[in-house]
Order: C-alpha cells, then sequence, then structure tokens
C-alpha cells in the first residue's frame, strides 16, 4: 500500500516548506462559566490550552502559522421541544410528504422518518468547502478518501466507518482556515480514527492508525488533532451517512408482506453493484452539493426504476433528476467493468461481509470520467 504522501506527491510535485506547516490551534476566549471558576481551576484551564499550543508549535517545528477556528455552520433543527414548531414543520411539509417506512413495533414510523430527515438537513456540507484551503485541490481530496477507503479493508473496517470519516473531513474543513498540504493526512487518518471508535466493536489501535501513514504523522500528533476535530465540530458526530441511507432504502425496495426493518432484506450482490457507484461518486467533490439522501436514492434509480425509488425513498424524479444526471458518467464507467464480487474477510461473519469496506482502482475510473 503506497502511503499517502507518496501518492500526493506523484500527483502534485513536492510542496513547499511553507505549505506542509501545520497551523497552530486557536485559543478560544474564555466563556462566562470560565470566568466564575476558582483560580485552582483557571490555573488548570490555562495549563491545558498551553500545552496544546504546544503541542502544534512542536509538530510545525516552532513555525507559528495564525488560524482562525470557527463554529461548525448548521443549520437550526427543527427538532425541539417546541410542539408548534414542529407541528409547523410538518405542515409546510418542508421534507417529505409521508414516510416509506413500514410500520414499526418499537417506535412511530413518521417520527423516525423525520429524525432522519432532520439531521439530513442538520449536518451540512458543501462543494465550496476549499474555498478557504488554496492550497488544497479536489484531486488531493480524492487522493486522500481512496487511501482510507484501502486502510478501512486492510482493517476489515465497516463502510459506514468509512462514510462516518469522510463526513468528518468535509464537514472540519469548513471550519478551518486555512489546512495545509502536510496536515491533510494528520486530519484524515485522525477522521478515521475517529469513526472508528464510533462505529467498530473492535477499532484498531492507536499506533496501527499511525503506522499507516509510513511515519508520516505519530500517535502524538493524531491525539491533539482529535481533540481540534471534536472541538471544530462541536462534538456531532451522528449525520446519517450516504450509506446509511442505502441501507435503508434497499431494505424498504426489499420488504415482503411482513416486513422486519431490522433483518437483512436485499441481495449483497446488488447491494455491492450499487454502493460501487456510490463509492467512486464520494470520490469527487462536486457530490457535496447534494444532500446523502440524493445520492444514495439516485445511486439506487441507475439500477432500479424511479418506481422503486418513489416507493423506497419517498423522493420524486424532480427530486432526484440533477443528482441522476450529473451521476449518469459515473454509473456508465461502473457498468462497463466486470461485476464486482463479494470479498471474503477472516474473522467477519458471512452475513456482515458486504458490510466491510472495500477498495478499487477507483482514481483510475474517475479519470475515465474526466476524458
Amino acid at each position: 500500500m503506497l502511503p499517502l504522501l507518496g501518492r500526493l506527491q506523484a500527483r502534485n510535485g513536492k510542496a513547499d516548506a511553507e505549505n506542509q506547516c501545520p497551523s497552530t490551534v486557536a485559543v478560544r476566549k474564555r466563556t462566562a462559566e470560565e470566568a466564575k471558576l476558582t483560580p485552582e481551576n483557571n490555573t488548570d484551564s490555562k495549563r491545558h490550552n498551553y500545552e496544546i499550543q504546544g503541542c502544534w508549535s512542536q509538530i510545525t517545528g516552532g513555525v507559528v502559522t495564525p488560524c482562525v477556528l470557527v463554529e461548525t455552520p448548521q443549520r437550526e433543527s427543527p427538532d425541539t421541544p417546541d410542539t408548534s414548531r414542529f407541528a409547523r414543520y410538518r405542515f409546510q411539509n418542508l421534507f417529505i410528504k409521508q414516510s416509506p417506512l413500514p410500520e414499526l413495533s418499537w417506535g412511530n414510523s413518521e417520527d423516525v422518518w423525520f429524525k432522519m430527515l432532520s439531521k439530513d438537513d442538520k449536518y451540512i456540507h458543501s462543494s465550496q468547502m476549499l474555498e478557504h484551503h488554496k492550497i488544497i485541490t479536489p484531486d488531493m481530496r480524492s487522493i486522500l478518501l481512496d487511501w482510507l477507503m484501502e486502510v478501512s479493508e486492510v482493517y476489515s473496517l465497516h463502510r459506514e466507518t468509512f462514510y462516518l470519516a469522510q463526513d468528518f473531513f468535509d464537514r472540519f474543513l469548513l471550519t478551518r482556515e486555512p489546512v495545509y498540504k502536510g496536515m491533510l493526512q494528520l486530519v484524515g487518518v485522525t477522521c478515521l480514527f475517529i469513526a472508528s471508535k464510533i462505529e467498530e466493536i473492535y477499532p484498531p489501535k492507536l499506533y496501527e492508525f499511525a503506522y499507516v501513514t509510513d511515519g508520516a504523522c505519530t500517535e502524538d500528533e493524531i491525539v491533539y488533532m482529535e481533540l481540534v476535530i471534536m472541538k471544530a465540530l462541536k462534538w456531532e458526530l451522528a449525520p446519517m451517512t450516504a450509506i446509511g441511507w442505502l441501507n435503508l432504502f434497499l431494505q424498504v425496495s426489499s420488504l415482503k408482506e411482513l416486513p422486519k426493518l431490522l433483518l437483512p432484506q436485499y441481495s449483497p450482490l446488488t447491494f455491492i453493484q450499487i454502493v460501487q457507484l456510490l463509492d467512486l461518486c464520494i470520490l469527487s467533490i462536486n457530490c457535496l452539493d447534494f444532500k446523502y439522501r440524493i445520492l444514495a436514492a439516485s445511486a439506487l434509480y441507475h439500477f432500479t426504476s424511479i418506481e422503486v425509488v418513489a416507493k423506497a425513498t419517498g423522493l420524486s424524479w424532480e427530486e432526484i433528476s440533477q443528482c441522476v444526471h450529473w451521476m449518469s458518467p459515473f454509473a456508465r464507467v461502473i457498468q462497463r467493468n466486470p461485476p464486482v464480487k463479494l470479498k471474503v474477510f477472516k474473522k467477519v461473519p458471512a452475513e456482515d461481509q458486504h458490510n466491510i469496506q472495500t477498495h478499487i482502482n477507483y482514481l483510475e475510473l474517475l479519470v475515465c470520467i474526466s476524458l
């Protein structure tokens, strides 16, 4: 597995020394609550902030680069205790007319559906995230995510783990100004480290994440970057990912007369064919122009029909048509390749094999699309 640094240098040439300097962590102003702390606690707080800045001085080799840490952009969620606000959102039909979920024995299907849609509206991502990162290009993002897919397969991490890491990475770049090329791999591997601790039962150890960077990132750097990312994202770490939506849509489209939503209903071979298209699309920065549920619904459309999509997602053709047209070149490239086979992973149950993230020559396929 070629280290990421080598891939970036091969694609973009060696970076200037000043471009490789990671930025320092800005010290936040004290809040009103912090001002009320006892002198002892204030001393501890000062020491803690000093240690964080000291760490970044070590990482940067003593070069201090000003950096502004801003809040994660978020829309106000309709999921509030205000019942009149909740009723108004439902009355105005801002999300979807009707829940496609079947009746659930463990909850109200409309409420569950509304919660999912609220998440999709709350966690914001944008293809314009690189506007303030002039050194970073869309190709660098593609290379990084492709490398994270490869790392995920090596450690038999679930697809949801990779897609969580992708979401953390893209949202993090909306909150920092600027992120330098030499810092990119550290941010990426740290996002995967955080995601694995959330999603995996037995996540890889910290030293394993440092090992796969081939010496580019140390364990201490990953730990401190974890703190930086968590604060930047305001600990909002539970998005409804594109792969999560795809799993749900396939479940609903495959339900029989006696629905069992929590048990696998679809063919694993069908799933990996569709998810290969989704994997390829997620490497393109333009995918961030669409909500995750629209991406998943469009990928499902290319392998089924608009009738299936309407039943499983509640979305109309008008709502997905733009994404479907954007995704069409990706689908043609995928469909020209031989059908992908289900990979076997040791120590992974047979019924869970299709949920492990896999990697193919996605970067070569992206080149075919751009030609």
